[in-house]
């Protein structure tokens, strides 16, 4: 395999998200100042500019299916976007603290938003509206992650996680965690939820079942988790090497993991949506492509100007998007 150069943009400061439309044909930059750029994904070219967020834009994410996007800034607010028109679409206005952390439904169901501003937790319509305000969370959010089929969502604050209902917005499962939280994930079959954390570690929850494992040892905060499409690898960071475990059968307590050796410590890691590479990024700027079940896992690397600060596989799996601590955005094409 090869990643080889496709475009670059500059914008104006460090790359804080990217998103790739549901359709592969646009790319949308947040910067940390606030701006957000939707680029064309065929060669980079600026379609729109929108104003962003008041202090910083947090978070992006594109509606299933559709050309509008969401954004959660340091402004207390979500904003909706039409991508493709370039028009502000709805705001709603959360609060004071910062919205970072948004989602869409995913799965078959009603489209819904979920939204963590502080300790607020809320589910917003398609026009920004509020479905559904949660009690507040014991602590300030940290993650979330919605259950594959769409039928709940996982919310993480210090002390534990929470899966919330999208229907009658119950609390399905509560389950203790005695530290901080700073990443979660479902595994694409539903079966796992994990999460990253401070102390340093991964936790995986088998909520069908309430199973719980724990893989401790790692170097540094655990805060980049990713599931390839058959659930089988879940890939970490939290150190120098990309962690991979394998989550088949009972689960990977108790497994040697694969390591993959960076040069520095790994800041990034990214299944392709519907196939089998591993992309990783370590602060060095390398940026690392891998198959985890060859006994040669290493495919490609490139070094990067700068940190990669995100990465986004286009829908189709060929363009790997790279949001940089100098405000640039790379996106790389991968082929054989």
């Amino acid at each position: 395999m090869q990643l080889t150069k496709h475009w670059a943009a500059q914008l104006d400061d460090y790359i804080i998200d990217l998103g790739w439309s549901p359709d592969g044909n646009l790319l949308a930059a947040a910067s940390g100042a606030g701006p957000i750029t939707i680029l064309a994904g065929a060669d980079g070219a600026r379609r729109h500019e929108f104003a962003g967020h008041e202090g910083g834009s947090n978070a992006l994410a594109w509606r299933p299916g559709s050309s509008v996007l969401a954004s959660g800034g340091q402004d207390g607010a979500v904003k909706l976007w039409d991508g493709l028109a370039g028009q502000h679409v709805a705001t709603a206005a959360l609060g004071r603290p910062w919205v970072e952390h948004i989602a869409w439904r995913p799965g078959p169901g009603a489209p819904l938003l979920a939204a963590g501003a502080g300790r607020k937790f809320v589910y917003l319509n398609p026009d920004a509206t509020v479905r559904h305000q949660f009690k507040d969370a014991p602590k300030t959010i940290t993650a979330l992650s919605w259950h594959p089929q769409g039928g709940c969502a996982a919310v993480a604050f210090f002390g534990g996680v929470c899966i919330w209902d999208a229907d009658d917005a119950l609390a399905q499962k509560e389950y203790a965690y005695g530290n901080g939280i700073h990443a979660l994930a479902w595994s694409p079959d539903g079966r796992w939820l994990v999460s990253g954390n401070q102390d340093p570690s991964v936790h995986l929850w088998m909520p069908e079942s309430d199973v719980e494992l724990q893989m401790s040892g790692y170097e540094t905060k655990v805060r980049h988790l990713s599931f390839d499409s058959a659930s089988r690898w879940l890939a970490t960071s939290g150190s120098q090497d990309a962690c991979v475990w394998d989550c088949t059968g009972s689960g990977p307590e108790g497994r040697e993991p694969v390591m993959l050796p960076h040069p520095a410590q790994v800041c990034g890691t990214a299944f392709q949506r519907a196939h089998g590479l591993l992309a990783t990024a370590s602060q060095d700027g390398s940026v690392m492509l891998w198959s985890p079940d060859r006994k040669q896992p290493m495919r490609a690397t490139v070094k990067m100007p700068s940190q990669a600060t995100s990465l986004a596989w286009s829908p189709d799996d060929k363009l790997l998007a790279i949001g940089s601590e100098k405000g640039i955005v790379y996106v790389l094409r991968c082929e054989p």
